[in-house]
């Protein structure tokens, strides 16, 4: 399972996400590929995300069960911590 988080992107980025996954939320794009499809699409999603950011959540072969990729500056980022994935938020409080 594939779980995208586009964030400042625009509206066409967007909708050639929506090919491939469905999008739950604004921004929140949900799906099953192939693992040669979803680094394709990955590819494709950094090369056109401008001044915007990209997180990608897939299945993988983890302690966790996934593994989380960012481009760009999310809101949070995901922060490897002796092999765990912790959310990070860049707010400053």
């Amino acid at each position: 399972m594939i779980v995208m988080i586009l964030e400042r992107v625009t509206p066409s980025l967007r909708g050639e996400v929506t090919r491939w996954l469905i999008e739950v939320k604004a921004g929140v794009f949900v799906g099953w590929l192939s693992a040669r499809v979803r680094d394709l699409l990955w590819d494709k999603v950094c090369q056109s995300k401008a001044t915007g950011s990209a997180t990608i959540i897939y299945s993988d072969n983890t302690e966790q069960g996934f593994s989380v990729r960012s481009a760009g500056d999310p809101s949070r980022r995901f922060v490897d911590f002796d092999g765990l994935f912790l959310a990070k938020s860049s707010k400053k409080a």
